[in-house]
């Protein structure tokens, strides 16, 4: 899976906005300065938010940006599949709909787990788990794994 630029910052623009006092509107400009986000660009993502209804805007002086619900009800699944569609895409295709010959046939199971194992982080951690600091025990698991495999990796190349 590719994360692009654009989902990166929307999720920190969606951890920034769940780590204010709930229904505290804050500027874009705020936003952008504490996430080192190019302000144009967050712009764009907090409309395809707003669109989506996973924020809402407020105008005038005390105006910005706010959750449309509480932190805790939304996941990174959710803002990731706004901004870039489905998790794990397959040639713009169903998986179900996908098959394959030969020693490629088992594939589809693949791409599935792939999936299956994307959903397992992004759509059990919330906003609020993020902004909280506080990621789920699985997730914390995953990424303990992958450090510890890192230092592995480093130390064989040395």
């Amino acid at each position: 899976m590719r994360i692009s630029a654009k989902v990166d910052y929307a999720v920190r623009a969606m951890a920034q906005l769940a780590a204010a006092p709930e229904g505290q509107p804050i500027k874009a400009e705020d936003i952008a300065r504490a996430q080192d986000i190019p302000l144009k660009f967050l712009l764009g993502i907090l409309n395809d938010l707003k669109r989506a209804y996973l924020v809402r805007s407020q105008r005038g002086a005390e105006g910005g940006y706010a959750l449309m619900r509480p932190a805790d009800e939304i996941t990174l699944a959710d803002v990731i599949r706004v901004i870039d569609g489905p998790l794990a895409n397959v040639h713009d295709q169903s998986l179900s709909e996908l098959s394959y010959a030969g020693p490629a046939k088992r594939l589809r199971e693949v791409w599935m787990a792939v999936r299956a194992s994307l959903r397992v982080v992004l759509e059990t951690t919330t906003l609020a788990d993020l902004a909280a600091g506080d990621l789920p025990d699985e997730v914390k698991e995953l990424a303990s794994t992958y450090q510890a495999e890192e230092r592995r990796q480093r130390a064989k190349r040395r």
